[in-house]
């Protein structure tokens, strides 16, 4: 069974793509700049003139007012690729909030990619669901857009392959990266390959989380199916439906950032405080 996002949010994709606009907007992260100094864009200083510089980066202005040779220095950026791990699986498309974890996912992850692409770091986007979806690197906002849009289009039965993803990513990043996964984290092979991957790459974690997700307070023994793989389970609303606190502890060990967004409260502010105060995107900018 297939459905579309703006089945479920009175947004089309014009306004879909607003609202993306306005939260890049609001994530208000500005441009940082690299302590490398050399050829580039923006210019930085002037200084005396060494053998071997060009002759095209010489500044006359400054030469001529001094009568010594200077020439000029630009900004140099150093950037490293941003991969998004966005979770196009079943659970994440069903729930007991307005709006679903899947909506708020790709919501933040097209936020996040043009906050990217204003910091000059390449964004790649992975879908970690049933279907193949892979978007190498890119630096063209209407590339990204074009990926949005078809992630708007979603499916009731996807299983979770976050796991397996990534075991199939690692092998193709040939230098360092920020990997970024936005899921609910239901794949039991999640958490070892974070893990493994947090030990080469910079990490980092928004998981989406439903009310219904912290237990039936009160409930007693209730029986629930597991939407993505049909499997059936019982659990109480004595505890939760996942052990978040195994979760949280064995991501802080990893040296991942993670934060936990749960979908029924206002997120941006919480997303926006939580990548600042981490310093996550500016590891784009090196």
């Amino acid at each position: 069974m297939e459905g579309r996002l703006d089945a479920l949010e009175p947004l089309d994709a014009r306004q879909f793509v607003i609202a993306v606009r306005r939260l890049a907007d609001s994530l208000n992260y500005g441009t940082d700049h690299s302590r490398f100094l050399g050829s580039g864009i923006e210019y930085v200083q002037s200084r005396g003139y060494q053998y071997g510089d060009p002759v095209r980066s010489i500044d006359w202005r400054i030469t001529a007012r001094t009568g010594r040779v200077h020439v000029k220095e630009y900004d140099t950026p150093k950037t490293i690729p941003c991969w998004l791990l966005i979770d196009t699986s079943a659970s994440m498309t069903i729930g007991s909030a307005p709006r679903t974890k899947y909506a708020i996912a790709l919501q933040l992850a097209g936020g996040i990619a043009l906050a990217c692409l204003d910091r000059v770091s390449p964004v790649g986007v992975l879908a970690v669901g049933g279907r193949e979806f892979r978007v190498d690197p890119t630096l063209s906002k209407p590339r990204i857009f074009q990926w949005l849009l078809q992630l708007r289009h979603f499916r009731y039965d996807e299983p979770t392959t976050l796991g397996r993803r990534i075991q199939e990513l690692v092998p193709t990043l040939r230098n360092r990266a920020l990997v970024i996964v936005l899921s609910d984290l239901h794949d039991a092979d999640a958490l070892p390959r974070i893990e493994l991957l947090a030990q080469v790459h910079d990490c980092v974690v928004l998981q989406l989380r439903d009310p219904a997700e912290d237990g039936l307070r009160g409930a007693g023994l209730v029986r629930a199916r597991e939407p993505e793989t049909g499997r059936r389970f019982a659990t109480t609303g004595r505890k939760s439906w996942t052990d978040q606190a195994t979760v949280t502890a064995r991501l802080r060990r990893a040296g991942v950032d993670h934060l936990v967004v749960p979908v029924e409260k206002p997120f941006l502010h919480r997303v926006r405080d939580f990548l600042e105060s981490r310093g996550v995107l500016s590891r784009g900018a090196r």
